[in-house]
């Protein structure tokens, strides 16, 4: 299956329909002098631009790599995210004016039963499409079909709120149109601000996604020759695009063949499967002296008493030299990390006199 077609193909399924909408909001709207139907319908236009943007930055995004940017164009798509983002929030502040306009200078409405069950019709359409965008996105692992899906719904419950705007005029004689627009408007801007912060922060780089992580070293740990799998780093160069590096523990005494087989073995297991391109290091186990083992064991027993460390990896003793090195990985939002360092590495120094202790700090980029 091409996921750029797929993608396309749903998004134009989207622009159709919801051109459909416009079309008929719009006319409604105006017959009826409806300001809450006109901007739901420019609601719809801003979702069938949105939509075409999407199929614009798909085609780019599918760009083949090269000299110049050899990860590829997958980046792409978060751009065109955030020209989604800006045409909505620009939408619904032109929605907005229209709006208070409407309070301050209100002006007749005249609604008819076709009116309604146009209104109506709408809401089913609108649902319908959000479930199936969601659906689809998930499939293709699309951000942008999945924001359209909620978008859509929260299509339909804007549509919603129009019937109650009719309801006040008819049944109880009040007009609430520019109220209802104001409230239209502001989910429009707060349905805009979203997509740009989401999109923001797929640039800026976001923590792995948990799931793909614990596959990603389960994969790994199905091996009986790795002990461990840490320092896990990916990278997003586009949706399902990633590639990085992991550490993973081997016993010590492993040939510089055995760890190239075993490394090819994993690295195209996890392609295969996840679709992760990963650069493999090794951290050798150390275990085969007893007084190695109890170190570990006691630096581990010591860190315990820290509640945001999250664990030690890569424990090396080099009898030569004397030294002893690990990593250690802090929870975000520990502001003592060198202090904790310090009283770590005197303890350790203080329990094994003539040892060095170096801690290298690590970053929580995975589960």
């Amino acid at each position: 299956m091409d996921r750029s077609k797929e993608i396309i193909k749903v998004s134009i399924i989207g622009i159709l329909t919801n051109a459909l909408l416009v079309a008929f909001k719009v006319t409604v709207g105006m017959l009826a002098n409806s300001i809450a139907i006109i901007l739901d319908g420019i609601n719809n236009l801003t979702d069938a631009i949105s939509s075409v943007v999407t199929i614009i930055g798909t085609k780019l995004a599918g760009k083949a790599a090269d000299k110049q940017h050899p990860y590829g164009h997958g980046r792409i798509e978060y751009l065109t995210g955030s020209v989604v983002a800006v045409i909505v929030v620009v939408a619904g502040l032109v929605s907005l004016k229209e709006s208070f306009v409407k309070i301050i200078r209100p002006e007749e409405t005249n609604y008819s039963w076709i009116t309604i069950l146009i209104i109506v019709a709408s809401i089913l359409v609108k649902f319908a499409l959000g479930t199936y965008f969601s659906k689809r996105g998930n499939e293709l692992d699309s951000s942008s079909l999945v924001a359209s899906g909620t978008d859509a719904k929260s299509d339909a419950v804007l549509s919603a709120s129009t019937l109650i705007a009719i309801f006040a005029k008819v049944v109880l004689h009040l007009q609430v149109e520019g109220v209802i627009g104001v409230l239209i408007s502001a989910f429009i801007l707060k349905a805009g601000i979203e997509i740009m912060r989401d999109t923001l922060n797929d640039i800026i780089g976001v923590r792995i996604e948990d799931d793909l992580s614990k596959a990603v070293k389960e994969r790994i740990n199905m091996y009986d020759e790795v002990q461990g799998a840490y320092d896990l780093v990916l990278h997003n160069y586009g949706p399902a695009e990633y590639m990085g590096s992991v550490h993973i523990e081997v016993r010590e005494n492993m040939t510089a063949m055995e760890l190239d087989t075993l490394s090819r073995q994993i690295t195209a297991k996890v392609y295969e499967e996840l679709g992760v391109l990963l650069t493999i290091g090794v951290y050798a186990q150390n275990n085969s002296n007893p007084r190695y083992v109890e170190m570990k064991e006691y630096v581990n027993n010591l860190i315990g008493k820290y509640e945001k460390v999250k664990q030690i990896h890569g424990f090396y003793v080099n009898e030569e030299r004397k030294v002893v090195s690990f990593d250690m990985v802090f929870e975000f939002g520990e502001n003592r990390k060198m202090e904790i360092v310090d009283e770590i590495t005197k303890s350790c120094q203080d329990k094994y006199e003539g040892y060095l202790f170096f801690i290298n700090l690590d970053k929580d980029f995975s589960e």
